[in-house]
């Protein structure tokens, strides 16, 4: 526990603690997120990331709406009012965090999930042991996040002496994908009922590449979409205030605003809305890439 851990938990660990209830998902969504911390520790650091930015931000919106209302008593209540509303965003924003990095998570492995289902399928028809398989998959196969959760699954087996199933009931509580989920829940039920562990990985892989080549249509048709909008509203947009602000200035005078109005547009507008665009294209891309 780092320095703003122990003093969040020294300030406000009773009132973490009184609030806990009410945030029943927090202790799944921090194990999931791979958040070394309890709830009660991660609350009151919550708590004490609202209270700083409400200490910061008051003596600011205070001086700055005294500035422009001219009355103490206004400015100090508006920027109270302001203040408590951050806070309290700033609050949320921290709370919801691990969905955030679960999120991201559950993409990165949904991406790969049908290339890896292949993978063990291939395995599984070797009749290698379950566990074995799983060591040859993390020790061959380079697919980032998917190879953590079954090294996870290999350390309860080797280090905790966790037998197969146990361990793929726990990768399935903390596993951030409910794809992922899916896929142990029928490995683990495939085994225990006796199946042939092969064909059903063969089965999901079908299904679950039948589904990557859906989201792969419906970005490309997303991609035309994308770039209609920005090779009409952006690119011809620009082009055309471009010459009307100069045909503008010609008929009314006032070149150095319409230079400066130009600058902006071309050299801070358009690069900025194309980079938006980029990470905007590249979140939406199956693959990530």
């Amino acid at each position: 526990m780092g320095f703003y851990s122990r003093a969040a938990y020294m300030l406000f660990n009773e009132y973490a603690v009184k609030i806990s209830n009410y945030f029943s998902d927090l202790k799944l969504d921090l194990k999931r997120a791979r958040i070394k911390s309890s709830v009660e520790e991660y609350l009151s650091k919550a708590i004490l990331t609202a209270f700083i930015v409400f200490l910061f931000e008051l003596p600011l919106f205070s001086f700055i709406y005294g500035l422009v209302f001219k009355n103490f008593l206004f400015s100090f209540i508006t920027a109270f009012t302001t203040s408590v509303f951050l806070a309290v965003i700033f609050f949320y924003l921290y709370i919801n965090y691990p969905k955030t990095i679960i999120r991201q998570k559950s993409k990165e492995i949904d991406d790969v999930l049908p290339f890896v289902s292949l993978y063990l399928s291939t395995l599984a028809g070797s009749k290698l042991p379950l566990d074995k398989i799983f060591k040859v998959f993390t020790k061959f196969s380079g697919y980032g996040t998917v190879v953590e959760e079954f090294k996870k699954i290999n350390n309860d087996i080797d280090m905790f002496g966790i037998d197969v199933n146990t361990a793929l009931e726990r990768a399935v509580e903390r596993s951030p994908s409910k794809k992922f989920r899916e896929l142990l829940w029928g490995i683990l039920s495939t085994t225990k009922s006796g199946g042939d562990l092969a064909i059903y990985l063969k089965e999901k892989a079908n299904t679950l590449m039948a589904d990557y080549r859906r989201r792969l249509s419906s970005f490309a048709h997303s991609l035309t979409v994308y770039i209609e909008v920005y090779l009409t509203g952006v690119i011809l947009g620009a082009v055309f205030f471009t010459i009307l602000t100069a045909i503008m200035s010609g008929i009314g005078g006032g070149y150095g605003n319409i230079l400066a109005l130009q600058f902006l547009l071309i050299f801070i507008f358009i690069p900025m809305i194309s980079i938006a665009f980029i990470f905007m294209i590249k979140a939406a891309t199956p693959g990530g890439e």
